[in-house]
């Protein structure tokens, strides 16, 4: 077969989305036998499969052969491409500089062309990567102008879905998901090219999971399986994918497949030649190990998503709080509280920093902030949102005694969540259901919802969960095989009491206390009263 056939073949393997004979065809070809968009082509299908550096090869050698032919539009393509492509990859320098070079052409060239919107698309990116929200907000209608005028498919459903998640993060969360739903029906159409329907699939399911609209969230999540399922080979967007299946099968309470799907988005990222949204996979993966009770495990992948420059809270404070780290997890929520302002955000970490806040006494401060929460799920007028939010007002009301409104918050909080099939939301809520009901002096109904609480919660493998209802219940086995007595004694160790000390608190000799002592090492296969310290924290003995 000829050099000539061996290209028309390549080109006709790309138009049918080939992608892998297409990657396969174009890179066993001779550059000399490519034109300017053979390596566009080229480029493409990189980054697709998740050859990060041959896309960007590729598209430098596409600037470059636009550039030869005096194809000053095509270049700025090419230009474009190379400031997605090495922005994703945290290269904002490098990228900023296509960028300028992209915008210095087009000014040169002059005319009202599409190119124009493309690049104000980026520009809108960088204004949003900066925090600039009020000069993007400005710009990203300009966008979906841009791409109707010049009835670019493309360029109008970006436009669209970046308008769609700026309105959401404005507040108008109606306006913004009809938006969204509007540029998700060009690409279910067909109208939008791969890297692009990619993009709006990932970040539509994002901006969902971001205001708990979990409805949403899974359809389109389904939806954007099947589409990653069909292109044979596809690496560039299955990491993300993963992710949102894994917080959904966490939602669900299956902890075992969610951690297994987590951690194949991690694979799948490092597949695509690394991603800084790497950082959010660890992330959730933490969350779920947290509730599972592997706090070791957790804390090593809120580790890993810090490092990859996404932020470790509110997670790692409420692993501190179940650690016994009370200031810590009280100064963390704190800081999080004052730096976090949007409504958006803000969500993902008020039901936290009510929770740590009440645990460490600050009921005071928790109050508004459960408030807050319960008014934004009501603006919002998402389902989950609103069960947060009943959820929180529960707990700061039981915590000042307020055994009615805190049973009717925690009973509304269960309904709604139960519609969600949220099993571990539900659980939570009909413990706090049980301890309102104890307050009302209800005993036998307050045992039969904080059973039903506990059943679940050992079903779907929380631990930590688990463990606290069942000292509710006073039917909570002491960790290690310890007795009451050994109980008590590693108590006061924890406290930081010498054998003296203890000997004193508990009325007994200090020979006595020094035989418990040993039994406690030995049960608990420690060697050092910090040691045994450290398991009475894990453990919520103290």
């Amino acid at each position: 077969m000829s050099m000539v056939d061996d290209l028309r073949r390549a080109r006709e393997e790309y138009e049918r989305q080939e992608w892998v004979a297409a990657y396969r065809a174009l890179s066993d070809l001779d550059e000399t036998e490519l034109q300017a968009d053979d390596f566009m082509a080229l480029a493409v299908t990189a980054h697709l499969l998740g050859h990060r550096n041959d896309c960007v090869q590729a598209l430098q050698r596409a600037f470059q052969a636009y550039r030869d032919r005096d194809d000053t539009l095509g270049a700025v393509r090419a230009a474009y491409w190379l400031t997605v492509v090495l922005w994703q990859g945290g290269e904002v320098a490098i990228g900023s500089g296509w960028l300028a070079r992209a915008e210095r052409l087009l000014d040169d060239h002059g005319g009202d062309v599409v190119e124009r919107g493309y690049l104000l698309e980026r520009a809108t990116m960088g204004h949003i990567i900066k925090g600039e929200f009020a000069e993007a907000f400005v710009a990203v209608p300009k966008v979906t102008e841009c791409g109707r005028r010049f009835d670019d498919p493309d360029l109008t459903a970006m436009g669209l879905h970046m308008e769609g998640r700026m309105k959401i993060f404005a507040g108008q969360v109606a306006d913004g998901l009809s938006l969204l739903d509007e540029a998700m029906v060009s690409v279910l159409a067909g109208e939008v090219s791969p890297i692009f329907s990619g993009v709006i699939y990932c970040s539509s399911v994002e901006a969902c999971q971001q205001i708990s609209d979990f409805g949403r969230m899974g359809e389109w999540t389904h939806a954007l399986t099947t589409w990653c399922d069909g292109q044979p080979g596809l690496v560039a967007f299955t990491g993300q994918c993963a992710v949102h299946r894994g917080q959904l099968m966490r939602l669900h309470g299956a902890y075992r497949d969610a951690v297994r799907e987590l951690e194949r988005a991690v694979g799948r990222y490092a597949a695509a030649g690394g991603d800084l949204a790497v950082g959010q996979a660890h992330y959730e993966r933490g969350e779920t190990l947290r509730l599972r009770g592997d706090h070791d495990a957790a804390e090593a992948a809120f580790a890993e998503a810090a490092e990859f420059g996404h932020s470790a809270q509110p997670g790692r404070a409420l692993l501190w709080l179940e650690h016994g780290r009370r200031d810590a997890a009280s100064a963390a929520i704190h800081r999080v509280v004052a730096e976090v302002h949007d409504p958006v955000h803000r969500t993902q970490m008020l039901p936290a920093a009510v929770e740590v806040l009440v645990a460490t006494g600050e009921v005071d401060t928790a109050a508004p902030l459960a408030e807050e929460l319960a008014q934004i799920g009501n603006s919002f007028g998402c389902s989950a949102l609103q069960a947060s939010g009943q959820y929180a007002n529960a707990t700061v009301a039981l915590a000042r005694g307020e055994a009615d409104r805190g049973f009717v918050c925690a009973r509304q909080a269960a309904e709604t969540w139960a519609q969600l099939s949220a099993v571990y939301e539900v659980a939570r809520s009909r413990v706090l259901v049980g301890r309102a009901l104890r307050l009302l002096g209800d005993e036998e109904s307050a045992a039969a919802d904080l059973s039903a609480a506990r059943r679940a919660f050992a079903e779907m493998g929380a631990k930590p969960a688990e463990q606290e209802v069942a000292a509710l219940l006073g039917e909570e086995k002491a960790p290690g095989g310890l007795s009451p007595r050994e109980v008590e004694v590693l108590r006061l160790v924890a406290a930081g009491k010498s054998n003296p000390e203890i000997a004193e608190t508990l009325v007994l000799s200090e020979k006595t206390v020094a035989r418990h002592l040993s039994n406690i090492f030995a049960k608990l296969d420690v060697g050092s009263r910090t040691a045994a310290a450290a398991f009475a924290y894990e453990h919520h003995l103290v």
